[in-house]
């Protein structure tokens, strides 16, 4: 009879991540909880060996190299983490994917404060109707370079994390600035 390994206490808290990241961006705007604070976990749930990493904040960035992933500048990376420094000149460099591709675009993780700032209306696919959430600790003019860079599908998929909780816009959700 074969037995299912059972997983570490590190798998199981990836596991936990990935679920949570999975079910922020199946409903945006709605917040899930990490297992632990910060992106760390989320370094422990996403990244691999052929992940390549933007990473902006020096103290994530032995987390990432210990998972393996080559870092890369953000016009190439897969994942990019800003932490707390969100550079529109960076941002503007994000893959969007191509028309062939449109999943090659990355995927951005930064810091923001949630339930704080300027409101937001969401709407799109796993929203209803239409969702407000408030969203702080973000570049001006963050969503209107958002806004010129995604053509969906092609784009790029947001988590906003702020403690342990995070909060997913995906490239399919349209945000308007109330």
């Amino acid at each position: 009879m074969l037995e299912a390994p059972i997983p570490s206490q590190n798998e199981s808290r990836a596991n936990q991540a990935f679920d949570a990241l999975l079910m922020s961006l199946s409903r945006p705007g709605d917040v899930q909880v990490l297992p632990v604070a910060g992106e760390q976990t989320i370094v422990e749930a996403l990244l691999d060996r052929e992940c390549r990493v933007y990473c902006a904040d020096p103290m994530l960035m032995p987390g990432v190299l210990a998972t393996g992933a080559m870092i890369a500048e953000a016009d190439a990376a897969d994942h990019v983490f800003f932490g707390n420094t969100i550079d529109p000149a960076t941002l503007a460099q994000i893959r969007v994917g191509s028309d062939l591709y449109p999943d090659d675009g990355a995927t951005v993780i930064l810091r923001a404060v949630l339930g704080s700032g300027p409101r937001l209306c969401l709407s799109g696919p796993g929203i209803e109707h239409t969702k407000e959430v408030s969203l702080g600790g973000l570049p001006s003019g963050f969503w209107e370079q958002r806004r010129e860079r995604i053509r969906y599908p092609m784009g790029f998929d947001l988590f906003f994390v702020d403690g342990d909780r995070v909060m997913g816009v995906p490239r399919s959700t349209q945000v308007e600035v109330l």
